[in-house]
């Protein structure tokens, strides 16, 4: 296939218009973003969203390597001289990558195995007749041609039929017919069956529904191949394929059926056995768990994809002066206090379990010196015993208010290069505290210092393709980032590296001219950075924002090629920016304009003309500012207060296929099961919940003992 081949052929696998993928392709060759494309090119695209231009990339990458393997799979069989018109005409109309692998198999340079130790010993003939089945001469007879006596070779007519078979038995399992064929039963009739190896290994009975378990292939979950899978790893279970011998032989004896009248009938058959024992079923055996295994981390990888974007999405609590507790037992509990713009002005270490009061001492100065407004504590280790003590101090007319927050990667970041270049003269242990603190002010700014997996707001996130989960929640990162944009005076190298067009190196150079120069004045400034050319300009700009700029455009998501048209718009309306009246005098031009002509006679599409109208209705605006914010709290809870029909607020900590877990402020988050979460059959909790909302609860049963809450949601 040329380029223009694989265009139309990603267009059809995705059902999408040629024209708009043929655009989409030529912007991704010409060095554009996605979140460019998606943003600031929706004309060419015909408004193709992040969503579909991200599965338009992995698409084009699968084509295009197919097309790679194609050719150099082409010209293996043209060197080893194999190229039959026919095979080549299987080759190029391959429309997989497992198509193309399976035709090739047979011909794939091997390690030694039987079949060619004995193809070396001059075999394949006999091979050969053993397939063709003839008609004629006796068994004994046929072979004897082969046995030529001596230890290098062949020593009796019977070895020389085993060496034969080893051939035939080889080549019915390369066979791509009959490969997909045994795909295809599997699916059908194929049962994924576990059983116990090692009970004691099991001590809290964990995977004890997996003991004696069976499933459906095509029916499996994928949460359940996850358990199966680390039962394995664990030496706890052990997994198995069945499917029915019978018609699996079946399928081999239509494709090379045995004559009773051929003096190699029996070796046929006896080929035929060794071929599916030895062979196939062992090689479909793995192929099925390796792609139940591929499909279990896909859609796990989805789900940790979900519950980030909604943790980074998080609404940022601005103005507040944030007193932060990384909660802990032998080491003390670290406080640290950071300003509304997140300057670190005190830390300190207290010990609530040993020195109680001397702590509250602490925490009552802290509060009052710096005007706390807020304490935020970590949802770790000695957490509840924190919770206590804070409220006993809010008891005591203390005016604050707390809040908890996950301090998932909080350690990680502690001991980052980032954390620190950021934090020099900290020690490692508060670092975190400081982190907690941030993550509450702005936890999109805060969470983009942190490696994504150490987030941990998955399922079976350390069992899955971790390079695959890395380049996912890095996509993840990148769109939010864009999605929120980021200002260009205060945004530290950690976001700005995530911004379109951007990068580590530049975003480094940027802050590096932001210190030596000051704050930029104008988003075109930005083209006075080492390393930022007009190509960097035009994939960064729109996405950068500049709250106190001269020019008010460049704090909106309208990006500078658009300037001209965004003052069109103004200058119809008569309004500047910021106006009082503005919002009201765009509504009205949206209702009495045709939006089509405007966009004509603005020499603009009509998608961009609704993008800038819909930024000048509210210019600066945070799309994270439509979210409800965290719980804050003044008492404390523990699991020996609730009952039964208590009603609560809590915040979703995390999502996962079988349900949701609350933080309703006791030691242990409770769950909410998919099957309590409406009245209707909920087939993912994600239609109704995600990471971060703050929701109403309702108590359904507590096991104090195991530290189990279940909950139900409120509607």
């Amino acid at each position: 296939m040329n380029q223009e081949q694989i265009t139309a052929a990603v267009a059809a696998d995705l059902k999408l218009a040629l024209p708009r993928v043929r655009s989409a392709v030529r912007l991704f060759d010409d060095g554009n973003t996605l979140p460019f494309i998606a943003r600031y090119r929706k004309e060419l695209t015909d408004s193709l969203d992040e969503e579909e231009l991200r599965r338009l990339v992995e698409r084009l990458g699968y084509r295009r390597n197919m097309e790679k393997r194609r050719e150099s799979i082409h010209n293996s069989l043209t060197e080893q001289g194999v190229l039959t018109p026919e095979l080549e005409a299987d080759v190029q109309s391959a429309d997989t990558l497992q198509r193309l692998e399976d035709l090739y198999r047979p011909y794939r340079p091997k390690r030694q195995t039987r079949a060619t130790i004995a193809r070396k010993k001059g075999l394949q003939p006999l091979a050969d007749m053993i397939l063709a089945q003839p008609l004629e001469g006796t068994h004994d007879q046929l072979a004897a041609a082969f046995v030529t006596g001596d230890d290098e070779g062949v020593l009796s007519a019977e070895a020389a039929c085993q060496g034969a078979r080893d051939i035939v038995a080889e080549t019915i399992a390369d066979d791509p017919e009959i490969r997909g064929s045994m795909r295809a039963m599997v699916q059908r009739r194929g049962i994924i069956n576990t059983g116990v190896v090692d009970k004691s290994k099991d001590p809290k009975g964990t995977y004890e529904l997996y003991y004696d378990f069976f499933g459906d292939v095509k029916g499996l979950r994928p949460h359940q191949v996850m358990a199966l899978n680390r039962g394995e790893r664990e030496g706890i279970l052990k997994a198995g394929l069945d499917i029915p011998e019978s018609q699996a032989l079946g399928i081999l004896a239509m494709r090379y059926p045995a004559d009773s009248g051929s003096a190699f009938a029996e070796d046929l058959l006896a080929a035929r056995e060794d071929s599916y024992g030895r062979l196939i079923f062992p090689a479909v055996q793995r192929e099925t768990r390796r792609e139940l295994t591929q499909m279990a981390d896909e859609h796990a990888i989805g789900v940790f994809a979900t519950n980030l974007r909604s943790l980074l999405l998080q609404p940022p609590m601005r103005g507040q002066t944030v007193l932060g507790i990384d909660p802990g037992h032998r080491t003390g509990c670290k406080v640290a206090v950071v300003d509304p713009t997140g300057k670190v002005l005190d830390t300190r270490t207290i010990y609530p379990d040993r020195r109680r009061e001397q702590a509250k001492d602490t925490l009552r100065h802290l509060v009052k010196r710096h005007s706390v407004t807020v304490i935020d504590i970590g949802n770790g280790t000695a957490s509840r015993e924190t919770q206590a003590l804070v409220a006993e101090l809010i008891g005591e007319r203390l005016k604050v208010r707390y809040t908890i927050v996950s301090e998932a990667g909080a350690s990680v970041y502690s001991a980052s290069r980032l954390a620190r270049a950021e934090l020099p003269d900290l020690d490692v242990s508060i670092r975190g505290a400081v982190s907690i603190a941030r993550r509450l002010q702005d936890p999109l700014a805060e969470l983009v210092k942190i490696e994504p997996k150490a987030i941990g707001v998955g399922l079976y996130q350390h069992d899955i393709d971790q390079r695959a989960l890395v380049d996912t929640l890095n996509e993840v990162v990148e769109s939010t980032v864009n999605t929120v944009g980021a200002d260009l005076n205060t945004a530290s190298p950690a976001l700005l590296r995530h911004i379109s067009g951007i990068g580590p190196k530049t975003a480094g150079a940027i802050v590096a001219y932001r210190d030596e120069h000051g704050s930029f004045p104008s988003r075109k400034s930005l083209l006075s950075v080492s390393g930022v050319g007009p190509k960097t300009f035009e994939q960064a700009a729109g996405f950068l924002r500049i709250a106190q700029a001269p020019d008010a455009l460049d704090n909106t998501p309208i990006h500078p090629e658009s300037y001209k048209v965004a003052r069109a718009v103004l200058d119809l309306v008569g309004l500047p920016i910021g106006h009082p009246e503005l919002s009201r005098a765009i509504h009205e031009l949206r209702r009495e304009i045709d939006l089509d002509e405007l966009a004509h006679e603005l020499s603009t599409g009509r998608p961009t003309l609704e993008d800038i109208l819909e930024a000048l209705l509210r210019p600066g605006r945070d799309p994270r500012d439509d979210l409800e914010g965290p719980v804050l709290r003044s008492d404390v809870l523990t699991i020996e207060d609730l009952h039964p029909g208590m009603q609560l607020k809590g915040t979703i900590r995390n999502v996962v296929d079988f349900g949701a877990f609350v933080d309703i402020g006791v030691k242990r988050n409770g769950l909410i099961h998919i099957s309590h979460m409406g009245n209707e059959y909920v087939r993912d909790p994600h239609e109704k919940v995600a990471v971060g909302d703050v929701i109403d609860v309702e108590v359904l049963d507590i096991d104090v003992d195991r530290g189990r809450i279940s909950l139900a949601l409120v509607s």
